[in-house]
C-alpha cells in the first residue's frame, strides 16, 4: 500500500489521545503580586516527574496528561522570591488551576538554570545586566549585548556607530533592532541602510533586553547577520517617579512617569501610563552643541477575560543639535584646533519620530497562543555634515545636507502551539509579517553653512515592501536533548523614482531569499550546557541600489555556525564560551554621504565569545566579557584584505553593589583594541581603556547618584575613519585618520523620588 507506513504514527496518534482524555492536567498563571500584571517566561518545575516549562507571553503555563496524583510546583523568575507549592492534586479528567503570585526580590543567579526545555538562560543574563548597570540613554543597553560597542561621531543626535563580531556595522548594516516588535532599522535610510536610532526609547521603561548573536533566529529576517537585539518596555509602573540631573557641559536631563489607573484597576489586569523626558546638554565640545531632546509615551494593556491581551503605545520624539563633526588628526597635531574642536562647526541636524503600535495576544486551547501586532511610525530626519572640508569644492566647502520623510507601516502575527510526536514534546511556531517604508524627498545635497543650496546630487522617492513568512519547531527529544529547526521566506519589492530626472521612470525589482536555521542543545549535566548552531541570514540592499544594478545581488546572505557550552559550575557562577564563524556574500553597498554605489567582496569572520556573571555576595555582582574576531576579505590579495575598523579584541566587565536599599555603587571598564582603519592595515584606529563610576543612596523613596564616566580623564578617540580631506590653506588633500574625540571626565549627579 501506498501509505502503509502512515499506520504506525495513526496508531500512536490514537493511542497517545485516548490516553490524554483519561489523565488530568495542571493549569496556570503567575503574575507580580504587587503590579497585578502577568509574567512570563517564568520557570516551572513539576515534582515528580522533574518537568519543566515556562510561561508564555500571558504568564501562562500547562502541564497536560498527568496521572491521578498530588505534585509540586517550583517557580522561579528572576528578580522575584522563588516559590514553591504543595499538594496540588489531579483527578481523572479533570484541569486543576491554580493562579500564582510572585514577591519581587533581591536578583540572584540561583535562579539562573540550565535546562533545555525552557527558555535559554543568556536572556536572563540580560535582566540581570540591565538591573545593576548604569545607564544613561536607550543606546547605552546596547552594551548589554556582550562584545557590542557604540559610539557616537554627531553632537548625540544621530544614531549611533555600532560594532559587533567583527563587523563596522554602521548604523545598523548587520544587526536587527526592534521595541515591542516594531523595527528600528531604516531601510534605504537618506544617511545610509539600515539606519537605527534609538533615541526614541526612554531608557527607564525597557523591561527586558533579548539578544541573539548570529543569524539563528527564523522569527528575525532583514538584517540579522551579526545578530537581534529586542527590547521590551514595560506594561505597568511599580510606581509613579520623577527624576532630574544635571552634570558638567551644561548637561539636564528630567524624567516623569505617572500611572494613570491606580492600584486597584491594576488588580483587575488594567494597566496605564504616561511617561516623558527631557534632556540638553551642550557637550564638551569648544563649539556648544545644543543637544536637546524631547520624548513622550503613552501605554494602554488590559488582560481581558484572562486569556486574551491587548496594549496600545503611542510615543513622540523630536531632536535637534549641532555638531563639530570628525577632525583630522594633522590639524590637532599642528595646533590649529583642539581635539575639541572644529573645522565646519555649522554640522548638525534634527529628527522626529512619532509611533503606534497595538498588539493582540490570545490564549487558546492546548497551550497555543495567537499573536497579532499593527504598527505605524512617521518619521523626519535632517543633517548636514562636511567629511572632506574643502577637497571638493574649495571656494564654499563640501558640506552635505541629508533627509528624508518617511511613513512605515507593518504587521507581526504568529501563532504557536504545542503537541507531541512520539511522546516528544513539540514546540511550533508560525509567523507573517508585512512592512512597507515609502521614504520621500530622500535627498543628498551640496549646500553651505547649512543656509545656502548648492546643488543637488540626489533626489527621490523610495517605495520597499517586505513579506516574511517563518515556521519554527522545536523537538524536545529527552530532558537532555532539544532541536531545533527554523525556515524563513522574505519577498521583497524595491522602487525607486529619480526626481531629478525628469525622463526617468518608476523602477521596480523584485526578489526573495530562503533563510534556513538550526540550533542544537545538550545538557551533558545540570550544570553544563553544549549548543551549536547554523544557518543563514541576510541583509537587503539599498533600493537605489538594487534598481541601479538591475536586481543585482540584492539580497546577500550570510552563513554562520556557532558552537558552544553554557557552565554553571556552582550556583554563584555563570559562564558561557563560544566559537562561531560568518560569512557574507558579494554585496553593493549605497553610500549616502556621496551618492555613489560601491561594490564589495566576500568576507569571512570567525572568533571567540566569552562571557561571565557572578555574584560575590547577596548584593554584590561581578561580570566580564571578552571578544577576539579575525575578519578579512576573501577577494583582495594578502595583507591587502583587512575589514576597515573590524574590532579584533574587546574587553567589558565590572562590579555592582545594590542591596535595594542604603549605599549602592559600580564600577566598570571598557577596552577596545587598535585596529586596521583602511584595507592594507597602514592606518590604525587607537584603542581605548575607560573606567566609569556610580556611587549613590537609597532612601525610603528617595535615590540619589553621581555619576562619573572617564575616571582618569583619558584621550581617547569614540569613533575614527581614514578620510581623504583638504583644509582651506592647503593646495593637496592628505588621507588620514579623523576622529570624533571621546568624553573627558564628565560628573553628573541625579536625584529620583519614586511615589
Amino acid at each position: 500500500m501506498k501509505y502503509h507506513y502512515l499506520i504506525p504514527l495513526l496508531i500512536c496518534y490514537f493511542t497517545s489521545a485516548a490516553a490524554l482524555a483519561h489523565n488530568g492536567s495542571i493549569n496556570g498563571q503567575i503574575i507580580d503580586s504587587e503590579s497585578g500584571k502577568e509574567l512570563p517566561g517564568a520557570i516551572v518545575l513539576l515534582q515528580p516527574g522533574k518537568v519543566y516549562t515556562t510561561t508564555n507571553n500571558l504568564g501562562f503555563f500547562s502541564f497536560p496528561d498527568l496521572a491521578a496524583g498530588s505534585y509540586s510546583l517550583t517557580i522561579r523568575y528572576l528578580g522575584f522570591e522563588t516559590k514553591k507549592l504543595d499538594q496540588i492534586l489531579v483527578r481523572d479528567a479533570e484541569s486543576t488551576t491554580v493562579k500564582i503570585e510572585l514577591e519581587a526580590a533581591i536578583l540572584n543567579l540561583r535562579d539562573v538554570e540550565i535546562v533545555t526545555t525552557v527558555s535559554q538562560p543568556l536572556q536572563a543574563l540580560s535582566k540581570l545586566d540591565l538591573a545593576i548597570r548604569p545607564v544613561s540613554t536607550s543606546q547605552d543597553v546596547l552594551r548589554v549585548v556582550p562584545g557590542l560597542f557604540i559610539a557616537q561621531h554627531a553632537g548625540g543626535g544621530k544614531a549611533e556607530q555600532m560594532f559587533l563580531r567583527g563587523f563596522d556595522i554602521d548604523h545598523g548594516t548587520d544587526i536587527s533592532l526592534s521595541v515591542d516588535g516594531m523595527p528600528v532599522n531604516m531601510v534605504s535610510h537618506a544617511h545610509g541602510q539600515g539606519y537605527a536610532d534609538l533615541h526614541f526609547l526612554i531608557p527607564e521603561l525597557i523591561e527586558n533586553v533579548e539578544f541573539k548573536k548570529g543569524p539563528y533566529d527564523a522569527a528575525s529576517g532583514d538584517f540579522t547577520t551579526a545578530g537581534l537585539v529586542r527590547f521590551t518596555t514595560v506594561d505597568a509602573l511599580d510606581k509613579n517617579q520623577i527624576k532630574l540631573e544635571g552634570g558638567q557641559f551644561n548637561t539636564f536631563r528630567a524624567f516623569t512617569a505617572f500611572d494613570l489607573l491606580g492600584k486597584m484597576a491594576a488588580r483587575k489586569n488594567k494597566h496605564a501610563y504616561v511617561a516623558g523626558e527631557y534632556f540638553f546638554s551642550d557637550g564638551y565640545f569648544d563649539q556648544p552643541q545644543g543637544f536637546q531632546r524631547y520624548n513622550i509615551t503613552g501605554k494602554y494593556s488590559e488582560l481581558l477575560d484572562d486569556d486574551t491581551k491587548v496594549s496600545f503605545t503611542a510615543s513622540s520624539f523630536y531632536s535637534s543639535w549641532d555638531a563639530s563633526g570628525q577632525v583630522p588628526d594633522r590639524a590637532v597635531k599642528s595646533g590649529l584646533i583642539s581635539r575639541f574642536g572644529s573645522i565646519d562647526d555649522s554640522e548638525g541636524g534634527e529628527t522626529s519620530r512619532t509611533n503606534l503600535n497595538f498588539e493582540h495576544i490570545k490564549s487558546l486551547k492546548a497551550g497555543s497562543l495567537l499573536k497579532n501586532q499593527l504598527y505605524f511610525s512617521d518619521y523626519d530626519f535632517s543633517l548636514y555634515s562636511n567629511f572632506t572640508f574643502f577637497n571638493i569644492d574649495p571656494v564654499n566647502g563640501d558640506e552635505i545636507h541629508q533627509q528624508e520623510h518617511r511613513r512605515l507601516i507593518g504587521y507581526n502575527g504568529s501563532y504557536t502551539l504545542e503537541s507531541t510526536i512520539a511522546n516528544k514534546k513539540l514546540d511550533s511556531e508560525f509567523g507573517l509579517s508585512f512592512r512597507n517604508d515609502l521614504s520621500s524627498g530622500n535627498e543628498l545635497s551640496r549646500v553651505k553653512e547649512r543656509q545656502i543650496l548648492l546643488s543637488r546630487l540626489a533626489l527621490g522617492t523610495v517605495n520597499e515592501t517586505n513579506i516574511g513568512a517563518f515556521v519554527s519547531e522545536t523537538w524536545h527529544l529527552s530532558r537532555q536533548f532539544s532541536l531545533n529547526a527554523g525556515l524563513r521566506y522574505d519577498q521583497f519589492r524595491f522602487s525607486y523614482e529619480d526626481e531629478l530626472d525628469s525622463t526617468y521612470s518608476v523602477k521596480a525589482v523584485n526578489a526573495g531569499v530562503f533563510s534556513p536555521k538550526l540550533n542544537l542543545a545538550y545538557d551533558v549535566g545540570p550544570k553544563f550546557r553544549m549548543y551549536g548552531s547554523g544557518g543563514y541570514g541576510f541583509h537587503s540592499n539599498d533600493s537605489r541600489v538594487v534598481v541601479q544594478q538591475g536586481g543585482t545581488e540584492t539580497l546577500p546572505k550570510a552563513l554562520g555556525f556557532d558552537v558552544g557550552g553554557i557552565i554553571k559550575p556552582f550556583r554563584a557562577l555563570f559562564v558561557n564560551v563560544a566559537g562561531w564563524y560568518l560569512g557574507l556574500d558579494q554585496e553593493f553597498v549605497y553610500v549616502g554621504d556621496e551618492a555613489v554605489v560601491e561594490a564589495g567582496g566576500r568576507t569571512r569572520r570567525f572568533g571567540i565569545d566569552v562571557s561571565a556573571r557572578l555574584q560575590l555576595f547577596q548584593s554584590l555582582y561581578a561580570d566580564w566579557d571578552f571578544t577576539y574576531a579575525h575578519a578579512r576579505s576573501i577577494d583582495d590579495p594578502e595583507r591587502e584584505n583587512f575589514i576597515p575598523l573590524a574590532p579584533k579584541f574587546t574587553n567589558t566587565g565590572g562590579i555592582s553593589w545594590d542591596a535595594g536599599k542604603g549605599f549602592l555603587g559600580s564600577l566598570r571598564f571598557r577596552h577596545l583594541a587598535d585596529r586596521p582603519a583602511n584595507e592594507d592595515n597602514s592606518l590604525i584606529a587607537k584603542g581605548y581603556f575607560l573606567l566609569d563610576a556610580v556611587v549613590g543612596y537609597k532612601a525610603n523613596s528617595f535615590t540619589f547618584s553621581l555619576n562619573a564616566q572617564n575616571l582618569t580623564n583619558a584621550d581617547w578617540n569614540e569613533a575614527q575613519f581614514e578620510t581623504e580631506s583638504r583644509l582651506q590653506f592647503e593646495q593637496e588633500p592628505v588621507t588620514e585618520i579623523h576622529f570624533t574625540p571621546g568624553s573627558p571626565f564628565f560628573l553628573k549627579a541625579s536625584i529620583a523620588y519614586r511615589f
